[in-house]
């Protein structure tokens, strides 16, 4: 049974519930987005399973007495299998997430401020380790290509994609689509990935200048 903290619209602690109540009363609760980019300027996007879309490099609730930090390393380990513990994320942006959507004929109501993360990877691809209950694989693409593709709202960017197959990790290059990435029914892709390529493309040019 997962357990979360959950608050008034204040951000008041109010007490721990399940999750599954969380979302059926819709009460305010903490999720983590974290991203990780690399040092050529590419950033990470994970393959969800679910869709075969391209999302935040890992992602979840924040459980009950958990630090946003600890939600960071806890929840990149749990889906792509890196060890994030000595790293120093950058905290880019806070969002106020209120979703309601149906789901096996339960009304789902979301209702999350988000934290988002940015963390440098300078480590081996074969190092990812994939939890296939959710995750196919991550996708590379160049941050600055990808800002210009959401821009022009169709077309194709290069981008290495790297698949379990069979706990084996396979190096995949091949151009992906605009409509490759997740983007929900209302939803502007620059408003939900525009900062965050920003700010990769931002800090790469700190680490060549």
């Amino acid at each position: 049974m997962e357990y979360l903290d959950y608050y008034d619209e204040f951000g008041n602690h109010l007490g721990v519930e399940t999750r599954e109540k969380i979302h059926e009363l819709g009460l305010w609760h903490k999720t983590v987005q974290n991203w990780l980019y690399t040092k050529d300027g590419k950033v990470l996007f994970q393959i969800r399973k679910n869709t075969g879309k391209f999302y935040t490099t890992s992602s979840g609730h924040v459980d009950a007495g958990e630090t946003l930090e600890e939600a960071y390393i806890r929840e990149t380990r749990e889906e792509i299998g890196l060890d994030m513990t000595n790293e120093n994320p950058k905290v880019i942006d806070l969002v106020t997430w209120v979703m309601d959507k149906k789901k096996d004929g339960k009304t789902i109501k979301d209702r999350a401020k988000s934290t988002f993360f940015l963390g440098l990877y300078d480590g081996d691809f074969n190092d990812f380790k994939f939890d296939t209950n959710e995750v196919l694989g991550v996708v590379l693409v160049d941050a600055k290509e990808t800002l210009d593709l959401f821009k022009k709202g169709h077309g194709q960017i290069d981008a290495l994609l790297i698949i379990d197959k069979n706990g084996v990790n396979e190096q995949i290059k091949r151009q992906v689509d605009f409509d490759e990435f997740l983007l929900f029914e209302g939803e502007d892709i620059i408003q939900k990935y525009g900062k965050i390529l920003t700010n990769v493309i931002e800090e790469t040019k700190k680490i060549t200048s």
